[in-house]
């Protein structure tokens, strides 16, 4: 089996934010990263190249793939951010209905701009998204990677 692409780096989060193009997309980052401390009580870290992580999981599928990831995540990209959602969290519809300008893969959530969003919704989106993970795989018990 590979072993997973995405890995924890020690790439500066501050240095990655600083070097996106975009100022309002940099601030927005930056507001981000203040969120998903406060939902996961962790410090940003580098997820590869381009995703800002806070806290991890370990996970192991029925097939036998297995790895680490972050228990919360988001990453610019191109025009817009992305924040990753847990696919089944409680709740998840309804908080994304109410969320305002978005548009959703599986688990990505893609933003143009925060203005167009409600931060309290998406703070309870990510706290959702968290929790649906730790229940989901206890034995990590959301460290620090």
């Amino acid at each position: 089996m590979p072993a997973p692409k995405t890995k924890p780096t020690h790439v500066s989060v501050e240095s990655h934010i600083a070097a996106i193009a975009n100022e309002e997309q940099r601030n927005d980052a930056r507001r981000l990263v203040v969120l998903m401390q406060n939902v996961t009580a962790q410090e940003p870290r580098m997820w590869g190249p381009t995703i800002v992580g806070f806290g991890s999981y370990h996970y192991r599928y029925a097939s036998g793939h297995e790895g680490d990831s972050a228990l919360a995540a988001f990453a610019a990209r191109g025009r817009e951010l992305v924040v990753y959602i847990a696919e089944e969290c409680e709740g998840r519809d309804d908080l994304l209905a109410r969320l305002g300008a978005h548009r959703i893969g599986k688990v990505c959530v893609y933003i143009r701009r925060l203005a167009n969003v409600d931060l309290s919704v998406l703070e309870q989106l990510v706290a959702r998204s968290v929790e649906d993970t730790m229940r989901r795989y206890p034995q990590s018990g959301g460290k620090h990677a």
